[in-house]
C-alpha cells in the first residue's frame, strides 16, 4: 500500500490556523479601539451596489445610532452644506476619475440636532473591476469642529491685530506729522526773532511763539487721551454695570444750557432697565460727544431734535443716536470720518478740532464695541453703537 506524499511545507495545522485567526482578531480589536479613543469614524462605499458602511463613530459625530444612518451614498451627500458641496463633489469626482490617489476635504454637515459640523473626510480608492474602474472605497470621518472655531477666533483675532497696526501706524503718523510742524514753526519763529530788527516786530513773534505753544500743547494733550483710552482696554477697569437711561440722563442734564441755546430737544427713548457691563466714564463721555455734536450741528432752519434709543437681538445691544440737522456729504467724506484732525462740515467753528469722533471710536473698541455712521446733508447723522450683551470686559 503507497501512502499519499504528504507536503510538511505547506501543511498547517489547525492549533497554527487558529492561532493565527486570533493574532488577527486581536490586532484588529486594537484597531477598533485606538479608533474609539481617537473618535475616529470609518467609512467604505462599494460603488457597484451604492451601499455605504458607516461605522459606530461616524455615525456619532453627527448625532444619529447605528440603527438610524442609510446605507446609501447620497443620504450623507445631501446633509453637506450647500456651500461646501461644490467643493465636496469636485474632490470626490477626481478620486474617481484616477486624478489624485487620495481624496481629502474639509465640510460642514448637518446633524440630527439640526446644528452643522466641520468633518474632515479623506478616502482612498482600494479595490478595481478588470477594466481599472473602482469598485471600493475607504475612508475616515473626523470632527474638526473645535480646530475650525479656534482657527476662525485667530483669524479674526488676527484681523483685529492688523487693523489695530494700521490705526497705530496712521496715528503715529499723524502726531508725528503735526510734532515735526510745531517745531519747525518754533524753529521758524525764532529765526525770524534773531533777525527782527523792532520790538514791535520781536512783541508780534512772540504772540506767534505762544500760539504755536498751545497749539503743541493740545496735541500732546490728544496723544495722552488717546494712549490713556488704549491702555485701559486691557485692564478691568471696563467691568461695571450701567444703567443706559441714567448715563444718558446724566448727559442731557449736563448739556442742558447747550441745547436751550441751540433750541434742540434732546428725547432719551432708552428703556429704564437696560443694562450694560462696560466702563461708565467712557460711555458717559461717548454720549456726551455724540449729543454735544448733534447740538453743535444743529440746523437753524429746522426744529432741531436728538433722539437716543436702543435695539435688542440675542446678542447685541444696539445704540442708536439720530439728529436731523446739517449732516455730512458721505460720498466725500465716508473714508475719513474717524480720522484724527479731520472736519467736514465746511463751518468756520473754532472748537471743531477734529479728533472728537477719533477718541470716540477709540473709547467704544476699548469697550468691545463697534460705532458705525450714517449721515445725509441738509439731513441729519445717525450714529449706532453695538456692543455685545452682559459680558464682562476683561
Amino acid at each position: 500500500m503507497k501512502l499519499n506524499f504528504l507536503n510538511l511545507a505547506k501543511y498547517k495545522s489547525k492549533t497554527y490556523r487558529n492561532t493565527n485567526y486570533s493574532k488577527r482578531s486581536i490586532e484588529n480589536e486594537h484597531y477598533k479601539i485606538a479608533l474609539e479613543i481617537s473618535n475616529v469614524g470609518l467609512w467604505n462605499w462599494g460603488i457597484e451596489s451604492n451601499r455605504v458602511f458607516y461605522s459606530k463613530e461616524s455615525k456619532q459625530i453627527i448625532g444619529y445610532c447605528e440603527s438610524e444612518l442609510n446605507s446609501t451614498s447620497e443620504f450623507l451627500d445631501k446633509k453637506v452644506h450647500p456651500d461646501d458641496k461644490e467643493g465636496h463633489y469636485r474632490d470626490f469626482k477626481l478620486l474617481l476619475k484616477g486624478r489624485i490617489d487620495s481624496y481629502e476635504n474639509e465640510y460642514r454637515v448637518l446633524c440630527k440636532n439640526g446644528s452643522y459640523k466641520w468633518i474632515l473626510d479623506k478616502g482612498k480608492i482600494i479595490e478595481k473591476d478588470l477594466n481599472g474602474n473602482p469598485t471600493l472605497i475607504i475612508g475616515t470621518h473626523s470632527d474638526i469642529t473645535n480646530l475650525k472655531q479656534k482657527e476662525a477666533q485667530l483669524n479674526k483675532n488676527l484681523q483685529l491685530i492688523t487693523s489695530q497696526n494700521k490705526r497705530l501706524y496712521s496715528f503715529t503718523h499723524i502726531v508725528s506729522h503735526n510734532l515735526k510742524t510745531h517745531i519747525g514753526n518754533f524753529k521758524n519763529i525764532l529765526e525770524f526773532y534773531d533777525e527782527a530788527n523792532c520790538e514791535n516786530e520781536k512783541e508780534e513773534l512772540i504772540q506767534h511763539l505762544q500760539s504755536i505753544s498751545t497749539s503743541l500743547t493740545s496735541t500732546i494733550a490728544d496723544l495722552d487721551d488717546i494712549i490713556s483710552i488704549k491702555s485701559k482696554a486691557h485692564n478691568n477697569q471696563l467691568n461695571e454695570r450701567v444703567n443706559l437711561f441714567d448715563c444718558v440722563y446724566k448727559v442731557v442734564e449736563s448739556l442742558k444750557t447747550e441745547s436751550i441755546k441751540s433750541d434742540v430737544t434732546i428725547y432719551n427713548a432708552l428703556r429704564k432697565n437696560e443694562f450694560l457691563m462696560t466702563n461708565s466714564a467712557y460711555l458717559e463721555s461717548i454720549f456726551y460727544n455724540l449729543i454735544s455734536n448733534g447740538i453743535k450741528y444743529s440746523d437753524p432752519n429746522k426744529k432741531s431734535q436728538i433722539i437716543i434709543q436702543s435695539i435688542n437681538t440675542k446678542d447685541n445691544l444696539k445704540i442708536l443716536i439720530s439728529d436731523n440737522g446739517i449732516g455730512i456729504n458721505m460720498d466725500k467724506y465716508k473714508h475719513q470720518i474717524f480720522e484724527m484732525y479731520q472736519t467736514f462740515h465746511g463751518t468756520d467753528r473754532k472748537d471743531s478740532r477734529g479728533i472728537g469722533l477719533y477718541i470716540t471710536k477709540t473709547q467704544v473698541e476699548a469697550l468691545q464695541g463697534v460705532i458705525l455712521m450714517e449721515s445725509a446733508l441738509n439731513e441729519g447723522t445717525t450714529f449706532s453703537l453695538t456692543f455685545k450683551k452682559q459680558k464682562t470686559l476683561v
